[in-house]
């Protein structure tokens, strides 16, 4: 069983590859799910649901430590720890009413999960080693805008409101932006606060975005020499010590 599992998880074979791409699939579905419903007074149904989801994660969570070589490195990595976070979230649903409601805010961490996705695409992509900094650069402005998002949700946006999701995303980026057009506002001291917040981190996000974006592209690959990790796409020398490079490419059109 042990063997069947570290198969799916790390293993290089099509129907490897498959499976985790599939959890991928998962992971977007949860955050959509997680996004729909942290406005919606949860019952029964919702309550069930949420679970459901949980024991899941629970699941992949539970198999990730199953397998990993050195556990308390595993448990100290972002992602697993944002894991936890959800997994308790969730399982306490039930409780989470009133003033415990803003908890639910917690399960946009399970965003943060796209970061462990990060070696398989490196693997499995062409593309990916070439934009790779323009990617994770977008990752990180996508993580911060819903989980943003989901703050304005929870914390500012009033129930009475027909469209919140969409109000408290349309907030998020007129703010992030600088755009700032004043019809949807934050008055209360911890509104403008975070409003700063949201400012100052997301127009840096914008800003290594378009970084990544213009600036020339660089794949990376270890220098088996010196360590260097950035290249050319094309390089064959290391620039720095000049040690003979095997970067995987596809070769020329």
């Amino acid at each position: 069983m042990k063997q069947t599992v570290k198969f799916l998880y790390i293993g290089k074979e099509p129907i490897s590859i498959r499976f985790r791409y599939l959890l991928i699939l998962f992971d977007a579905a949860t955050i959509v799910f997680f996004v729909a419903t942290a406005h919606v007074p949860h019952g029964p149904g919702l309550i069930a649901a949420s679970w459901a989801v949980g024991l899941v994660i629970l699941l992949d969570f539970s198999a990730r430590m199953w397998i990993a070589k050195d556990r308390w490195k595993l448990l100290r990595q972002i992602y697993t720890l944002a894991d936890i976070v959800v997994i308790v979230s969730l399982i306490l649903d039930p409780f989470l009413t009133g003033s415990l409601a803003f908890l639910r805010i917690l399960r946009a961490l399970r965003l943060i999960h796209s970061y462990h996705l990060l070696r398989d695409l490196r693997r499995d992509s062409s593309f990916f080693r070439t934009h790779e900094d323009a990617v994770i650069a977008a990752i990180n402005l996508l993580v911060f805008v819903f989980s943003t998002s989901t703050a304005v949700l929870v914390f500012f946006i009033p129930e009475d409101s027909k469209t919140p999701y969409i109000d408290a995303l349309y907030f998020t980026m007129a703010t992030l932006t600088t755009t700032g057009f004043g019809d949807i506002t934050l008055p209360s001291p911890g509104g403008k606060l975070f409003s700063v917040f949201i400012m100052v981190v997301g127009v840096a996000l914008f800003v290594r975005l378009a970084q990544a974006i213009f600036m020339p592209q660089k794949v990376r690959h270890k220098c088996p020499s010196c360590g260097l990790y950035r290249h050319d796409p094309d390089a064959v020398h290391c620039k720095h010590c000049g040690e003979t490079l095997r970067i995987e490419t596809g070769g020329a059109a």
